[in-house]
């Protein structure tokens, strides 16, 4: 399946400003992330950004909130999968109504939130792409075991460029232009 942008919306999960020092190689995943903000924004792709306990883990990193725009929701949450809080399933699933039935998915920490996330979007019959080099967890094998186990239960593995070239479909027009600096 290819990621169509006119079917995908993208979330963005829990890359928290104290929780990310402590992810292996936190710098390429938040790098990424800010890469598919800026995809979704220039390429009006909805996006949902979650922070999981944010009075204890803190907000969104700086970097990530200014890419997403003001117009980003960002909902709190303390449950592991975003679709058990019942405000972000709401609005997940009405953009699936919506007829966005494909999730991006990226954020931290791969074994946790993002694995539950996924598995739970997955059960509902969502279209999810991982975006395997914007996920992260404090060890890189577990990051591993979850990519894997991911990818065994339905989720297409992707890389930020991936989505970039597949949601702009053609090199020619004034989008592309405006993109490529940030995919390279």
């Amino acid at each position: 399946m290819l990621a169509t942008r006119s079917r995908a919306q993208l979330i963005i999960i829990d890359v928290q400003e104290k929780l990310a020092p402590h992810i292996a190689g936190p710098a390429a995943v938040i790098g990424n992330c800010g890469r598919l903000l800026r995809y979704a924004q220039c390429l009006g792709v909805p996006i949902t950004i979650t922070e999981h306990y944010p009075e204890g883990l803190g907000s969104t990193c700086a970097e990530l909130a200014v890419a997403a725009g003001s117009g980003a929701p960002v909902f709190g949450k303390i449950t592991f999968s975003s679709l058990k809080d019942e405000a972000i399933s709401t609005r997940l699933r009405k953009l699936k109504a919506d007829g966005r039935d494909q999730i991006v998915v990226a954020g931290m920490e791969a074994h946790v939130c993002v694995c539950q996330t996924v598995l739970d979007l997955l059960q509902e019959r969502f279209h999810v792409l991982l975006v395997a080099d914007a996920v992260g967890s404090r060890d890189a094998a577990v990051r591993q075991l979850a990519v894997d186990r991911m990818a065994r239960g339905g989720a297409e593995i992707v890389s930020h460029e991936m989505v970039a070239f597949e949601w702009l479909e053609r090199g020619d027009i004034p989008e592309f232009k405006d993109l490529i600096g940030v995919i390279k």
